[in-house]
């Protein structure tokens, strides 16, 4: 029985193989591109959902017509605390000061005078206390009877929102792998098949010799494995520092302006993970397809 210690037949000197480690590089690219985007997706609504849960946010318009809207706007902020102060359910109520919803908007609209004489509305950041079970409809209509206008926000539909996003996002993820997987597989499918038949006669002559099948498949598999990895790794090197570059150009727009778009760290070890699952695809695809061809063989 013939044992696979070195390579019987030359498939390190035909073409069948040479395009397959730059398709593999493009795909190990575009996984790790789709797995990042996939990850901080699903990180930003993780940290949206903590921070909103659990709080309510009520704004209070000033006045139509009023001859001093600091004033007046404050008297209608004093007659919605008394209302949330009332209400069962609410830990707390804090009112924004005018800088902080500066603070705000500034990453919008820049600083200056603009911003400085916009009419503000008042806004109240409001903690619900744990199991606290509060009707935000009966809250809303006993707020606008104190200071007509108000308006409460749950954050309840855009979150649901984000999560749907989210969820989409994930599922278009998988979609993308499994095509990625699927053209990488194909690929290999059909460069083994060329390699056998580029090694045909050689591949007879084995076998009428007592060669078993899983011999010949090892050759071609550990061929396809090492070209795979190898491609792998260069789409690697590729999309880290692609990704580190997202990252960089959002830090300098400023974090008031756009999201967090930095990989989580428990990301990273998927990441760097993709070229050896690529190989090993590259591996048991190949092994399939000889095991397949070889068993048409007389």
């Amino acid at each position: 029985m013939l044992r696979p210690l070195s390579s019987s037949l030359p498939l390190a000197y035909d073409e069948s193989h040479r395009f397959l480690p730059l398709l593999v590089a493009l795909m190990v690219f575009l996984a790790a591109m789709a797995v990042a985007g996939a990850l901080i997706v699903h990180g930003l609504i993780g940290r949206w959902d903590r921070d909103v849960t659990g709080t309510l946010t009520v704004q209070v318009p000033p006045p139509a017509e009023a001859a001093d809207t600091a004033s007046s706007l404050r008297e209608r902020l004093h007659a919605v605390e008394r209302v949330l102060a009332d209400t069962p359910g609410i830990a707390s109520a804090q009112v924004l000061g005018r800088d902080q919803l500066v603070g705000l908007i500034e990453p919008w609209l820049g600083s200056g005078d603009l911003v400085s004489d916009l009419p503000l509305p008042g806004l109240i950041d409001v903690a619900v206390a744990p199991g606290g079970a509060i009707d935000i409809t009966d809250l809303a209509r006993r707020l606008a009877e104190a200071a007509p206008g108000t308006t409460v926000d749950d954050h309840q539909t855009w979150l649901q929102r984000l999560v749907d996003l989210g969820r989409a996002v994930e599922a278009a993820v998988l979609v993308a792998l499994a095509t990625v997987a699927a053209v990488t597989a194909a690929t290999v499918i059909y460069a083994t098949r060329t390699g056998m038949a580029v090694h045909r006669r050689a591949i007879e002559l084995l076998r009428l010799i007592g060669a078993e099948d899983a011999y010949i498949a090892r050759q071609f598999a550990d061929r396809a494995f090492a070209l795979a990895l190898r491609g792998g790794l260069i789409g690697l090197l590729a999309s880290v520092p692609a990704l580190l570059l997202v990252d960089w150009a959002a830090r300098r727009v400023g974090s008031g302006f756009i999201i967090d778009l930095s990989v989580p760290a428990h990301g990273w070890p998927l990441i760097v993970a993709l070229p050896l699952l690529a190989a090993l695809l590259a591996r048991f695809t190949a092994q399939a397809a000889v095991h397949r061809a070889t068993g048409r063989l007389p």
